[in-house]
């Protein structure tokens, strides 16, 4: 039998923009979600796809969608509160994985723990296969390439230019930056995976010759530029969008380490949060996204930490990238053009060169 596609989360913001790119490639994906109403509109919108019904509560309703050998797209965030579901139904369903988070804790969690489940079953899991972090793990990998076999370094930022912030965030990314603001972090320090907590460090990059600061973040790229080359001893994942406020939100950062290692309050925040930042609440419209463009750079260095090899990349918007990347990573996985199996990076996953034409073709390219 062939393998299908199926998207869960078609009809919210980032999974309706990732259902017309997937048409847009000439795909037929499964369109699956809570509402039976709103996804049967878009599927017929769409040319008449499949549309099913399903939902995290209700595990069974996932595993329905799937067989052996299917591929599962998810945009069900935030993914720790609801991306478990999904996830889970996938590696019982045998069927490869692809999801659309941003969150450090859960990218972990797919690594660590739902990785060495995959494996063994021969299935491919792809967390983070859009904005975060597929751009870093490409610009990265490509500063590694030029770089040679005396790099033992990697930083990667992400930036923006143009109209944004927060107001150009979809409801859904509010509420899964909300989910993560009192979780640790991590990072690859000293050549092993470290805890640590969030905004821990502050950098600059240049960005088109100017120095614009940053904060650490959990990435994928922690996880996957190792496995590419594994004398790296540091990789550091930075976010750039806060300019000037990007002090203060580290000193905010260190002040909710502090105060959620008292007993319960961790989870009181976590839950007043979940009440008052909701997802679903749509996103910026395409007018608004063409505002918008987004930069990645990349440093490789020697361990006396000389520059040996910098790539910036600057493409669409981010909710345009991680469209386009779930659907072509959707579309090479059911072609069987996954190389590997468990948590996998999408450079180990499909390669440099093909990860590279695709990129170009959706105008993220080296400037």
């Amino acid at each position: 039998m062939p393998s299908k596609i199926v998207l869960f989360g078609a009809t919210g913001y980032t999974g309706e923009l990732t259902a017309r790119a997937m048409v847009a490639r000439g795909l037929q994906p499964v369109l699956a979600a809570r509402s039976r109403a709103r996804v049967e509109t878009l599927a017929k919108e769409l040319g008449g796809l499949e549309a099913r019904v399903a939902d995290v509560n209700a595990p069974a309703s996932l595993d329905t969608l799937l067989h052996e050998g299917d591929v599962l797209v998810t945009t069900v965030g935030p993914f720790m509160r609801w991306g478990s579901p999904a996830l889970d139904a996938a590696i019982r369903r045998r069927a490869h994985y692809l999801d659309s988070t941003g969150e450090g804790p859960f990218i972990r969690d797919v690594f660590e723990k739902a990785g060495p489940r995959a494996e063994p079953l021969g299935i491919a899991l792809l967390t983070a296969m859009g904005y975060d972090f597929v751009p870093g793990n490409l610009a990265g990998a490509m500063a590694l390439e030029r770089a040679g076999e005396n790099a033992r370094r990697v930083e990667v930022g992400y930036f923006w230019q143009g109209a944004g912030g927060a107001g150009g965030m979809s409801g859904g990314t509010r509420a899964s930056a909300a989910g993560v603001l009192f979780e640790s972090s991590f990072a690859w320090r000293g050549g092993a995976m470290r805890r640590e907590r969030g905004a821990r460090s502050v950098r600059s990059f240049n960005v088109d010759g100017r120095e614009v600061q940053a904060v650490s973040i959990g990435g994928t790229e922690h996880f996957t530029l190792p496995a590419l080359d594994p004398r790296l001893e540091e990789v550091g994942v930075y976010l750039g969008w806060f300019g000037p406020l990007t002090r203060p939100l580290q000193a905010v950062a260190a002040g909710n380490a502090a105060i959620t290692k008292v007993p319960g309050v961790k989870q009181a925040l976590t839950a007043a949060m979940a009440r008052f930042v909701k997802g679903s609440t749509g996103g910026p419209d395409e007018a608004a996204r063409e505002q918008t463009r987004s930069v990645i750079v990349a440093t490789a260095y020697d361990a006396a930490g000389k520059g040996l090899a910098t790539v910036q990349l600057t493409g669409p918007n981010g909710y345009d990238i991680t469209a386009a990347f779930l659907a072509w990573g959707a579309d090479r996985a059911a072609a069987g053009e996954i190389h590997g199996a468990g948590a996998l990076g999408p450079v180990e996953a499909f390669g440099l060169e093909p990860l590279k034409a695709a990129a170009a073709e959706y105008g993220l390219v080296e400037s």
